[in-house]
């Protein structure tokens, strides 16, 4: 396998839907759709397979901390 060739996200990782650009968390699937859901929480969307991608570890962390500054911001 090459390096470079990214791998399908499972349950429960952080991805892209590249289609719409929404960054969420992979739910599962049903009826040959990915359902995601966004990393902070809330209603769910459905992705076509094809075009759920990984998030680099960098984009994945930029991901988990703009939640944690929203958050941070409505607690105040």
């Amino acid at each position: 396998m090459a390096s470079n060739q990214q791998t399908r996200p499972v349950v429960g990782e952080v991805a892209k839907d590249s289609a719409s650009g929404r960054i969420g968390v992979v739910m599962g699937e049903n009826g040959g759709r990915v359902q995601m859901r966004p990393v902070r929480g809330g209603r769910e969307w459905d992705a076509m397979p094809g075009g759920v991608v990984a998030l680099s570890a960098r984009e994945e962390l930029s991901a988990r901390l703009a939640v944690r500054n929203h958050d941070g911001r409505v607690l105040l």
